[in-house]
């Protein structure tokens, strides 16, 4: 149904909700409240207490008048009274007010009440009419954009939800609904947008996040599914000791482990799907290394994506290295490319001559042919998503999935989002990685770290700083950013070279800058995030976070990743002035874990899933109303019934399973994933 269908919306309050991911009437039951207001408690006046939150249902007894106290500043006041006492109201700055509450009329105010013997105050209350639906009830409370106020989209909820309501179809088998206990679906859609009680409220999310947990599963089901249909590519066993033997150090077991167990999918009748998760430094490009060699022991090629450039030629100097004695030849190719050497590059792809090809997004490219690729490779898999890894595994018929993973996932997320992967765990580190030893200081120990940075310099190493901000333009002059900072430095610490990287320069400059710090032509190098996944420069010994509070402890972990690849002791500081409780936990618990698996966990409990990835990185469906710390006990049923009902209808092709399997291929089809 078309939003226009709706009363009071044109075209202003359609481009509104588009920008709340709204685009039709059906949208706004999905729209689930953010919070609630428990209104219900409904209390004579002369029982209000100070500092108490809660609803009173009295008469306005004076007609509401507006002060203008200075340029900027208007009040809004009045009196009311329910017979057993009498408050004042006041709004600031809401002029509208004024028109909106007549003298004599019944309304219920909820707001947080001042009380000083038989005064009684409230600031800003949240009013409605005695015999308004939101009167006296759980109120939904929902996400709002510039020009669109909370009672206009709670009408537009209430709208949407009488009028379509009665058309929702119930998209669950009856015999899971009752083995879970499950609300029906209509009255959950109805409980969340209108909660009668707060037990019904608590029942229909329960509901509505079963469902959602339970169709994003089966979807990732069916994506395993359809990649174990077709012939896979037959890589032929191989014997790894003579690439073990070739490698300039000793392999971990873990890495032994996880070569193993891939080497076994290749021996399956389905293609491989596999995670291979490990912490910053475990050794992952070593685990590519020996699968490519184990693919081109039967004739096929790898292809292995990175999301930057710089990290792309790291990769492939990386794999040069321990592949190069082996007889193997690894190319290069990126969108900065000359046109000449992008040709020859193609041929040589193109031709078989090359056995491992490293590039970037421009793999995915129509121009990019294999001989026969056997083998894909994505490095950071969540910048790509699900479609595209696809995508690249389309240029080969049936190839076999490896995706590498530096950002340690709990497996609550991991659940969700490689829940289409077998998973392998680096947890081990090599022998010779030393602790990093991480500091968390205020701004007002800048002069002690600068000092601590001329040090290091004066040892002959190097320095990375990281700072939130390209430039400040925004206003928030409490960042910092990259080239004041540069700057600043430059002349605080001459005559030592300080340069500054960030991901709005060229790529072409961004890899000179990069090339310089690695070779040891730039001392100091000030940058964004985009050193997160960078270059390894061993001689590295320091790295300073600005702002620390504004990164995710996974982030600050994979920044920290950095240093401490050289045989001298590591440091990262994390520097920030924020006074908030749980953004100083977060970093205290930084100074304190060095597993990245465990700061994960504390990540996800203290921040929650939405700043694992940024914003939707890893291509799947949105979770509307889960919480993957608080549902986990949902999340093991959901996974559980998802299991049962693919066991049963591994295509949920049964009739019974007709209209779930239409509402996951809809889901599926908004994230550029095709079901079909």
């Amino acid at each position: 149904m078309e939003l226009k269908s709706l009363p009071g919306v044109g075209d202003t309050r359609v481009e509104q909700l588009g920008r709340l991911g709204i685009l039709c009437a059906e949208d706004l039951l999905r729209f689930y409240p953010r919070a609630y207001q428990d209104r219900s408690v409904v209390l004579p006046l002369a029982q209000v207490t100070d500092g108490q939150s809660c609803s009173v249902r009295a008469f306005v007894t004076t007609a509401p008048s507006l002060t203008r106290i200075r340029k900027g500043m208007e009040i809004v006041h009045f009196r009311i009274s329910d017979g057993s006492a009498t408050a004042t109201v006041s709004y600031f700055n809401q002029s509208w007010i004024k028109s909106q509450l007549m003298r004599g009329g019944e309304y219920v105010f909820y707001g947080t009440f001042e009380v000083s013997g038989s005064l009684r105050r409230v600031a800003n209350p949240v009013f409605e009419a005695a015999d308004s639906p939101l009167a006296a009830a759980i109120t939904p409370i929902y996400r709002l954009t510039t020009g669109l106020g909370q009672k206009v989209m709670q009408k537009l909820v209430r709208e949407a939800v009488h009028r379509l309501l009665p058309l929702e179809p119930e998209i669950l088998p009856q015999s899971l609904c009752r083995k879970y206990h499950l609300m029906e679906r209509r009255q959950a859609l109805f409980e969340i947008h209108m909660p009668s009680d707060a037990a019904a409220l608590q029942q229909a999310r329960r509901r509505l996040v079963f469902e959602e947990l339970l169709t994003l599963q089966l979807g990732l089901g069916l994506l395993r599914n359809r990649s174990r249909e077709g012939t896979p590519v037959r890589i032929a066993p191989c014997p790894m000791q003579p690439f073990y033997e070739a490698l300039p150090f000793e392999p971990t077991g873990a890495q032994k482990r996880a070569v193993a167990q891939a080497l076994a999918d290749f021996e399956k009748p389905w293609a491989m799907n596999r995670l291979l998760q490990g912490d910053v430094g475990s050794g992952k490009t070593m685990v590519a290394a020996a699968l490519s060699y184990a693919a081109a022991g039967s004739g096929f090629q790898t292809a292995l994506m990175a999301p930057t450039e710089i990290l792309a030629e790291q990769h492939c100097r990386t794999l040069s290295s321990m592949l190069a004695p082996m007889g193997m030849q690894v190319a290069l190719l990126t969108g900065a490319m000359p046109a000449a050497r992008r040709r020859e590059v193609l041929s040589g792809i193109e031709s078989g001559q090359a056995d491992v090809v490293v590039g970037t997004h421009a793999l995915l490219e129509s121009s990019v042919l294999f001989h026969n690729l056997g083998l894909v490779v994505t490095d950071e898999q969540h910048r790509f998503g699900v479609a595209q890894r696809a995508k690249l595994a389309a240029k080969g018929a049936s190839p076999h999935l490896l995706v590498m993973s530096a950002t340690p996932i709990p497996r609550t997320l991991a659940l969700i989002v490689y829940g289409d992967l077998d998973v392998s765990i680096l947890d081990e580190l090599p022998a010779g990685r030393r602790k990093v030893k991480t500091y968390a200081v205020s701004t007002a120990l800048r002069p002690r770290v600068e000092a601590f940075m001329e040090k290091q310099l004066e040892q002959g190493r190097q320095v990375y700083v990281v700072c939130p901000m390209v430039e400040d333009a925004s206003g928030e002059r409490e960042l910092s950013d990259v080239k004041s900072y540069a700057a600043r430095l430059s002349r605080r610490l001459a005559p030592y070279t300080v340069a500054f990287l960030h991901g709005r320069m060229k790529n072409a400059e961004k890899e000179a800058v990069m090339a310089r710090f690695a070779a040891g032509d730039i001392h100091v190098l000030v940058s964004t995030t985009v050193i997160e996944v960078g270059v390894d420069v061993p001689n590295a010994s320091l790295m300073v976070v600005e702002n620390a509070e504004r990164f995710g402890l996974s982030q600050l972990h994979q920044l920290r990743g950095r240093v401490g690849r050289g045989p001298w002791q590591s440091y990262c500081v994390l520097m920030s002035d924020a006074k908030n409780d749980t953004a100083r936990e977060r970093l205290i618990g930084m100074t304190k874990l060095d597993n990245g698996f465990d700061i994960a966990e504390k990540d996800l409990e203290l921040r929650g899933p939405g700043d694992f990835f940024g914003e939707r990185q890893h291509g799947l469906p949105a979770l509307s109303m889960a919480s993957l710390t608080g549902d986990t006990r949902l999340l093991a049923e959901a996974a559980d019934a998802a299991a049962e009902l693919l066991s049963q209808d591994a295509g949920l092709q049964q009739e019974e399973h007709r209209l779930l399997r239409e509402h996951i291929a809809k889901l599926f089809s908004r994230s550029d994933i095709a079901l079909n």
